[in-house]
């Protein structure tokens, strides 16, 4: 009779599924107003909030449902830690990302399995992070810094004692707000370095190719 212990599962749960829908809703509601309000409003990129949302939704079921078959709870942590480390294939994932992903999916997984808390609780819970994040992103000695690589063409700039120059020149010919540089690799046959430059952001938006460090095989 074992293999027919399926048909005494009730064809409606009522408080299991009220459960699901109020804790889906509740989660939907803060991880909307950290992706809309938080990271959207300065980044505006629609390629990372597509993401965070389906990611957010993926695990907050996986979680609440997994936890009805009683899995443990390190090894959900485990499954789902591996998106915390996530390099896409065709794209590095900028740590502000990253940071975000990792919020999201934390959140998701309080919300999904913390069962034993009370609503006050679980509300307590997601004010605090979604307040941590308007604190830390409200500080404005916290600039965005970007970096990208310069094949530069005046060796003779690199010098210690030309520093201001090569600060200069570089700001002249990219219009970029230059706060260091770092020298890489001379070729002195073509009379050119290579050039780690970070730069602060003028405007709101990121832009998606930052942190870009080389081209993907595919566009070489």
């Amino acid at each position: 009779m074992d293999d027919f212990e399926f048909l005494d599962i009730p064809l409606i749960d009522v408080p299991s599924m009220s459960l699901m829908i109020f804790r889906f809703v509740l989660n939907s509601f803060f991880v909307f107003i950290l992706i809309q309000f938080f990271y959207y409003r300065k980044s505006r990129r629609l390629d990372y909030y597509f993401t965070f949302i389906l990611i957010s939704i993926s695990i907050f079921f996986l979680i609440f449902l997994l936890g009805s078959v009683k899995i443990k709870v390190g090894m959900a942590l485990g499954l789902f830690a591996i998106f915390g480390i996530i390099r896409y294939r065709t794209e590095t994932v900028p740590v502000r990302e990253m940071t975000y992903l990792f919020i999201i999916i934390s959140l998701s997984v309080i919300n999904a399995i913390a069962l034993n808390l009370s609503y006050a609780e679980i509300f307590a819970t997601n004010i605090i992070y979604v307040g941590s994040v308007w604190i830390v992103e409200s500080f404005k000695g916290l600039r965005h810094v970007s970096s990208k690589l310069i094949l530069y063409d005046r060796v003779d700039n690199i010098q210690p004692h030309k520093r201001a120059e090569l600060m200069e020149d570089l700001q002249q010919r990219t219009g970029l707000k230059i706060i260091s540089v770092e020298v890489g690799a001379i070729n002195y046959l073509q009379d050119t370095v290579m050039l780690k430059v970070y730069y602060e952001s003028i405007y709101e938006g990121r832009n998606s190719v930052d942190h870009v460090m080389k081209l993907p095989k595919g566009e070489r």
